[in-house]
């Protein structure tokens, strides 16, 4: 099978096409002439001619991010750098990076590989329908395994004839070293923070509603999907009489244990709550669905270490092919699957990936390896802003990932749009990218089609880190200012891109600018104090 983003041809395609110097210097000259577009670009500016256009100086002023701005923009064609400022500053990429993990994965398992969940058993079954033995429920680190999957799972258990089991009822997770958070940094509630493990449901999220009946409340924790609502047993709410902390959360010896402030709630709602049970999340609500087929089983438990050898497979689920999942995590940006799609590759490149850290340390050093790229990596989903990579050097992977074409169809289409948020009645290029957002950081990085025709690769990397460690210090899942920080961050990107995608003949940089190929040293030096790693 040949792999979209190998190594051998990412340096065999990449640095020798452009050479080992392309993107660190920035071309004498000008790029050769293109034909221009037989028809006149509307202005970014109404009213202004394409010479009056604000600069990118002028843009950013305007926008009053603080911070730093960076960005890079380079022909993907030629290697050629020909827009960059504070290129050379690593700064956190926030879900950009899950373009990079799509990569890695790419790279380690194949476009095709499928994330097999199984359920296994100790004994074969007899003839009326009995496992004497133990049932094993056995993920696979498939990150979007689901209710209604798991459901499917349960009828090819009936279909293949199991009535009833006498032993066990285990849960594994084991294929992926277990995280009880991404970030630990992050509050206790945030659903985009959940478990890691082998074994997964629901994106590790428990659905919790609530309901005013009188002067009381009823509750609710469920594993729902679109059609069933199975109710846990490994998610507990208690309702507190207080107003703050609004959440409050606890590991049970057998239950994730929650409270909730009264003065919070209102008359009734609901929200995705993160599970740090993830295999006995899975396992309870399993139980429940096999239930509904008419097989009883225990209530689950782990089983620890690695699965024993002559274990008999009595039923499978396998997920949607690698691309495809990448691709969803791209759209939606999941920071589960970009975690587990990181661990699966490290550990089919080093045969274990033994930590969160490690992999993500792991994939640090494949991209650099694969493309000559400097960056530092806390996690694969760009949830820790303990991560840092320039502007330059996110511009610098993507030239080379287009050399495989692998990534570009996998993006997001990002509409262009007017300071209403409207989209632009008149093209000013086509842009397919990943949006990357933390409170007071912003990054959008991918590719851009002129309208002339031209193909470059960008990155727009924005973040205020004194801006941020305030709003960490507050505890508020939406500290004051950071929406409005944020809007202005993606309003600017949206400016810089449509004044990129008008220009018919892009002037290159100036050679002092060192726009994507910073040098190491830079690469240490220029990073911000806020955004140090351990």
């Amino acid at each position: 099978m040949t792999r979209p983003f190998s190594r051998r041809a990412f340096l065999g395609t990449g640095l020798a096409t452009l050479g080992s110097a392309a993107l660190s210097e920035a071309p004498l000259s000008a790029i050769r002439p293109r034909p221009r577009p037989d028809h006149e670009a509307p202005p970014l500016v109404p009213g202004l001619a394409p010479e009056a256009r604000p600069e990118m100086d002028d843009l950013i002023a305007e926008a009053g991010l603080g911070g730093v701005v960076g960005w890079a923009l380079a022909d993907v064609e030629t290697g050629e750098v020909h827009s960059s400022g504070d290129a050379d500053v690593p700064q956190p990429p926030a879900s950009v990076m899950k373009a990079i993990t799509t990569l890695y994965a790419l790279d380690r398992l194949g476009p095709d590989h499928r994330f097999t969940t199984r359920v296994l058993a100790t004994a074969g079954l007899s003839e009326d329908g009995t496992i004497d033995g133990d049932l094993i429920l056995a993920g696979g680190g498939d990150p979007g395994l689901d209710t209604d999957q798991l459901s499917t799972l349960a009828q090819r258990l009936h279909a293949a004839g199991v009535r009833r089991v006498t032993g066990a009822f285990e849960v594994w997770g084991g294929a992926l070293p277990y995280e009880e958070e991404i970030e630990p940094g992050q509050l206790d509630h945030l659903g985009y923070n959940p478990a890691v493990s082998g074994l997964n449901l629901n994106y590790n999220r428990v659905h919790f509603a609530w309901e005013r009946q009188g002067g009381d409340y009823r509750i609710t924790l469920d594993g729902r999907s679109d059609t069933v609502r199975p109710e846990v047993r490994m998610a507990r709410m208690t309702v507190a009489d207080r107003s703050v902390p609004v959440y409050t959360y606890e590991n049970g010896p057998d239950a994730d244990l929650w409270t909730v402030a009264r003065g919070a709630l209102g008359d009734a709602g609901s929200r995705w709550l993160p599970v740090r049970r993830p295999a006995g999340y899975a396992g309870d609500v399993f139980r429940t669905l096999a239930a509904a087929q008419g097989l009883t089983l225990p209530y689950p438990r782990e089983r620890e270490g690695a699965l024993p050898l002559g274990l008999i497979e009595v039923a499978r689920f396998e997920s949607a092919p690698l691309h495809e999942v990448a691709q969803d995590m791209l759209k939606w940006s999941t920071n589960l699957t970009a975690e587990c799609l990181g661990l699966s590759a490290t550990a089919a490149g080093e045969g274990d990936a033994e930590s969160l850290v490690h992999s993500a340390s792991a994939m640090t050093t494949w991209l650099g390896e694969a493309a000559g790229v400097e960056a530092r990596f806390a996690d694969h989903s760009g949830l820790s802003d303990a991560s840092g990579i320039s502007a330059g050097q996110m511009v610098r992977t993507l030239v080379h990932a287009s050399r495989d074409g692998a990534l570009k169809p996998l993006l997001k289409d990002i509409p262009l749009t007017d300071e209403k948020g409207e989209r632009l009645r008149f093209s000013r290029g086509d842009v397919a990218a990943k949006t990357g957002t933390l409170n007071f950081v912003s990054s959008l990085a991918g590719y851009i089609t002129t309208l002339e025709g031209r193909d470059m690769a960008f990155a727009i990397f924005c973040a205020n880190p004194d801006l941020r460690a305030e709003s960490k210090d507050s505890d508020d899942e939406m500290p004051e200012g950071a929406r409005y920080w944020n809007g202005r961050a993606k309003r600017l990107q949206q400016r810089m891109l449509q004044r990129w995608g008008l220009v018919s003949t892009i002037e290159p940089s100036t050679a002092d600018e060192d726009p994507a190929g910073a040098p190491a040293a830079s690469l240490g030096g220029a990073q911000p104090a806020a955004f140090a790693g351990p």
